[in-house]
């Protein structure tokens, strides 16, 4: 089987020291070329949505009543999502690694008459208290693009006694089905599963996929305990994502695009 772009030993230190600085130039272009637009339709909707597929979280019952709740949200790039949940009544707090991101999510803020704090930094460190958050959000942000043991930590960090950490990746399936010169997946399997992390797509990011056991390990490692696995699948009317397309619809109608991950802190004693 080809081993596609996956890169392990020393060019992977290599690979990682190169991170912040791949990730933040392709989202820059990104950014560029369909972020501003598509940013503007996330912004305007007025659900709470996950995924490529938009499903609605009234479906998934994951995040449930987030009034009053302080929220941080993790990769936020454009912001849309903490967008959607000041509307539902949290207090969020957008955090991003790319500044071309930052300032579309400030022009969405002044089109759209919301305010809430936007800070760039790297989900792996990010410049805020201890114990400041009820709950922690990424959809497909950290989750994707920093080191899991890294970002997941820092979001224990800041989360408060019995916070939850609700997060949104590509599913392990897609990524090993996905070719080695990027698109879309298909109905093989194209790379193994063992040492997939970090993956340096051709001309792209850096990004981490984690097998479910590793990601047990991870949650578990930084004080979690783990709640829900939801495997998504896109809906019977869906059509294929325009951009970010590793999957077509009817790809994701017979195996699950993503998992959503949902964890909480113990309570304080």
């Amino acid at each position: 089987m080809p081993s596609g772009p996956v890169i392990n030993g020393p060019a992977a230190t290599v690979l990682l020291m190169d991170r912040l600085a791949r990730n933040r130039d392709v989202w820059t272009v990104v950014n560029a070329l369909h972020t501003d637009t598509d940013a503007r339709r996330l912004w305007a909707s007025d659900r709470i949505r996950w995924g490529l597929f938009g499903i609605t979280d009234e479906d998934l019952g994951v995040l449930g009543e987030v009034t009053g709740l302080d929220v941080v949200e993790l990769g936020c790039g454009s912001a849309y999502f903490s967008a959607w949940m000041m509307r539902a009544g949290a207090r969020p707090v957008a955090v991003d690694l790319t500044p071309a991101q930052l300032e579309t999510a400030r022009c969405c803020q002044e089109e759209f008459g919301l305010d809430f704090p936007l800070i760039e930094a790297d989900a792996e460190d990010i410049p805020l208290p201890d114990a400041s958050f009820d709950l922690a959000v990424s959809e497909h942000g950290a989750g994707v693009w920093c080191r899991p043991e890294a970002w997941v930590a820092e979001a224990a960090r800041l989360l408060r006694p019995g916070g939850r950490l609700v997060f949104l990746v590509n599913s392990l399936l897609s990524t090993l089905c996905v070719p080695a010169e990027g698109g879309v997946a298909g109905d093989r399997l194209l790379r193994g599963q063992r040492g997939l992390s970090p993956i340096g797509w051709p001309g792209g990011g850096i990004e981490h996929h984690l097998s479910h056991g590793e990601w047990i390990a991870v949650l578990r490692g930084a004080g979690f305990t783990i709640d829900a696995m939801h495997e998504l699948y896109s809906p019977t009317d869906a059509t294929s994502p325009e951009y970010y397309d590793i999957v077509s619809a009817e790809w994701a109608s017979q195996w699950p695009a993503e998992e959503l991950w949902v964890a909480h802190l113990p309570p304080a004693t």
